[in-house]
């Protein structure tokens, strides 16, 4: 008997067809993820596109998502300045709070004020947010290098004479990025009758835009955000061993890793659920950060360190997605849990969190504020410029450049007025 070459065709065609289903069920798992939660789909990169911008240059070391080679670090911009020859009558005190992000803005405006009034810096000591949650600045931050950093630009000393009393300072309140007309008009005659004054800094704002209004004090506050503080060697020792753990785990992408800004007790305070009036979110939840991010074709080998402190069941999802997801806990060197992560102050956790996520490959604030303002002003002057911007846009196949955030794209954060190529 004869073979009939169409049952030939169709037994292959057959046999096709199964192949292909085994092939459906051993998806990741992500598909199935993505069943559940209409309008996700893959984003594709417009490659051309985003190097006719100029903006980026896609990595050609990685192929399993769209990882962006890091610039070059820019070179500060502002001029040197220097002390007078008169020695400074006065001091200025002040705490830093609230964490590195508010430290950041709080050294730039004493800094300012202290050279505009002709006095002395007082080192500041940190305070946390509960009473009593008190730490030397030494303790988390280099005092020679920020000392040195200064000289020449405001006299600093460690503490204040024997014969000088910290009751005895006018309180005065600094709104963040002061001006000199601010200054001029509310500190320096404060400063002239009591001779000591004691900043308490403010923030009617936190975005970290640049302004076309320029002043004599702008060089200034440049060195003071930019150049001033490092972190002192054993904390730094711990944010570089932490990062070469993840490295180490990202194999597959070459040893890059994405930080994600998500911390679940912030979240469930602002009530990330829906849409502003303007048709925007100030924060996206884990499962929205997960679906952005196979939006913008990373794969489930990348590794993901978040600043949530300790593991949350909300978290999962994310998980399920990137089984490579990891918060402090679980990449923090044994020898250290006690003093950094163990402790009932959070100071060093959120410093630890800062520093992770301005030297990650990739940054995502899932929450806005003045964190992901000051990590994007780091990250500009390192040439790490990679900060995706979560946003929901459903059904949408929109290029990923119209997630980079404005402060790349637009070149509109401070750091750019401050830092040249």
């Amino acid at each position: 008997m004869g073979v009939d070459l169409r049952q030939v065709v169709a037994g292959v065609l057959t046999l096709t067809m199964f192949v292909m289903l085994g092939n459906m069920i051993k998806r990741d798992h992500f598909d199935s993820v993505e069943g559940k939660f209409p309008g996700v789909r893959d984003v594709e990169f417009d490659s051309e596109k985003v190097s006719d911008q100029g903006l980026v240059t896609f990595s050609k070391k990685s192929t399993n998502g769209p990882w962006i080679e890091s610039g070059q670090e820019l070179k500060p911009c502002w001029k040197e300045s220097t002390l007078d020859e008169v020695e400074p009558k006065g001091f200025v005190t002040l705490s830093l709070t609230n964490g590195p992000e508010y430290h950041v803005s709080q050294i730039a405006d004493a800094v300012v004020v202290a050279r505009y009034i002709g006095a002395t810096l007082v080192l500041p000591d940190i305070r946390g947010s509960k009473p009593g949650d008190e730490r030397k600045f030494e303790e988390i931050y280099d005092v020679d290098k920020f000392v040195k950093s200064l000289d020449g630009v405001v006299k600093v000393v460690k503490g204040l004479p024997d014969d000088v009393s910290i009751r005895d300072f006018a309180v005065v309140k600094v709104p963040n990025r002061i001006s000199d007309d601010h200054i001029a008009e509310q500190i320096k005659p404060v400063f002239k009758t009591n001779s000591n004054i004691r900043l308490a800094t403010f923030f009617p704002s936190v975005n970290m835009r640049k302004t076309t209004k320029t002043s004599a004090s702008d060089s200034v506050a440049c060195l003071a955000m930019f150049g001033t503080l490092q972190l002192q060697p054993e904390v730094n020792e711990v944010v570089d061993s932490m990062i070469e753990r993840l490295r180490t785990l990202s194999r597959k992408s070459n040893g890059q890793f994405i930080a994600v800004d998500l911390r679940v007790e912030i979240l469930e305070k602002k009530g990330c659920h829906g849409s502003s009036s303007a048709g925007t979110k100030s924060c996206f939840s884990a499962q929205e950060i997960a679906i952005f991010l196979r939006k913008m074709g990373f794969d489930k080998d990348t590794t993901i360190y978040l600043t949530q402190p300790r593991w949350d069941e909300s978290l999962d999802v994310l998980k399920d997605i990137f089984p490579k997801t990891y918060t402090k806990e679980s990449i923090m060197p044994a020898d250290k849990k006690a003093k950094f992560l163990e402790s009932e102050d959070s100071e060093f956790e959120k410093v630890i969190d800062f520093y992770m996520c301005s030297q990650s490959d990739v940054f995502v604030p899932a929450i806005s504020g003045l964190f992901y303002a000051n990590v994007a002003g780091k990250r500009i002057a390192s040439g790490k410029t990679q900060i995706l911007v979560p946003s929901d846009i459903p059904g949408s196949s929109a290029a990923v450049t119209s997630h980079f955030s404005p402060y790349i794209s637009k070149k509109n954060h401070m750091a750019h007025s401050c830092y040249c190529k």
